[in-house]
């Protein structure tokens, strides 16, 4: 494969307070000099045999490629963040900074900070969407990495030294003060709208279960937090209870096998939360068979497990 050139998307000659020489440079020099190693690093992989090559080289040469990668796609992207006046965010795009951030003035500090504190050093700021929770978050990348998995960055400011030398020197603070003031929001918001679009990552589906309520561990500890009286059935099968120590605080452990024998212990005028180790069918069919009963029962998705990964409290098995 050969990666393709991206030709400039900003207008040098129209930037306020950066030169077309130091545009130039830096696309020239800099993202030119990134996708040609690129080129010649994805050609040198292509022609290597992974079954004798020594040990090693393949990882190596991967993860150079990876930087490299990256490198360019960051580049496009900032090339791609130039050009407006920096002034408004556009809506729906404000809205969501406020969203996400409190106000846009928030967001803008917490952005600005960040690139502040790279300065006289190297990485990249950016603000980025995360299809999984449908929110921005503003986040850094050393060496042209520290991606956050599956976000899609739509704002990028480039703090390495090349970026701004030319014109500023080493006074990076009046060169990101210079890039808020030539960002393209309109061309910023276009990617945001196109970011939206993303579907998060497929979620676990039962849909042998998709008329019980699940509530997840974080949900159960706001409610138990918040002083609702609810009733919470450890539902583990008798032989994983054997094996354990501990039990979800504030929960009782009832084998799911007998139903009928503990049934008449809860109070229907009450909430139920079951569980079982995982969340997939012992917890939930313990809240099938108690909500058939009459009961507001649900069960808790990721069972057991979930909720010591959520940290919620424990306590010893008795």
């Amino acid at each position: 494969m050969q990666y393709t050139l991206a030709p400039l998307y900003c207008r040098p000659w129209t930037l306020n307070g950066m030169t077309p020489r130091l545009i130039e440079s830096h696309y020239e020099n800099n993202y030119g000099g990134a996708l040609r190693r690129l080129n010649a690093l994805t050609g040198e992989i292509a022609a290597l045999d992974p079954a004798t090559a020594a040990l090693g080289v393949l990882t190596r040469l991967k993860r150079d490629q990876a930087l490299l990668l990256n490198s360019t796609l960051l580049h496009e992207l900032y090339f791609a963040s130039l050009g407006g006046d920096g002034r408004t965010v556009p809506e729906p795009l404000s809205a969501a900074i406020v969203r996400d951030f409190g106000s846009v003035d928030r967001w803008r500090q917490e952005f600005i900070a960040l690139a502040q504190g790279l300065g006289g050093g190297s990485g990249w700021v950016l603000l980025s969407y995360v299809p999984r929770d449908q929110s921005l978050i503003n986040h850094i990348g050393s060496d042209h990495t520290q991606s956050i998995a599956g976000a899609v960055p739509i704002l990028a400011l480039d703090m390495y030294e090349h970026a701004y030398h030319l014109d500023f020197g080493a006074n990076a603070p009046a060169y990101i003060a210079t890039f808020m003031r030539n960002i393209d929001w309109n061309a910023v918001q276009g990617r945001y709208q196109d970011a939206i679009t993303l579907a998060p990552p497929r979620k676990l589906q039962q849909p042998e279960f998709a008329d019980v309520g699940a509530v997840s561990p974080e949900e159960v500890k706001s409610m138990i937090e918040s002083g609702v009286d609810v009733q919470i059935i450890d539902a583990r099968p008798r032989h994983y209870t054997a094996k354990s120590s501990e039990i979800m605080a504030g929960a009782v452990w009832r084998d799911p096998e007998r139903i009928d024998d503990w049934i008449g212990e809860l109070a229907k005028d009450k909430p139920v939360v079951t569980f079982c180790v995982y969340g997939f069918h012992i917890g939930c069919q313990t809240a099938v068979a108690l909500r058939k009963a009459g009961f507001d029962a649900r069960y808790m998705a990721g069972g057991h497990s979930g909720w010591k990964a959520a940290g919620g409290k424990m306590q010893m098995l008795d």
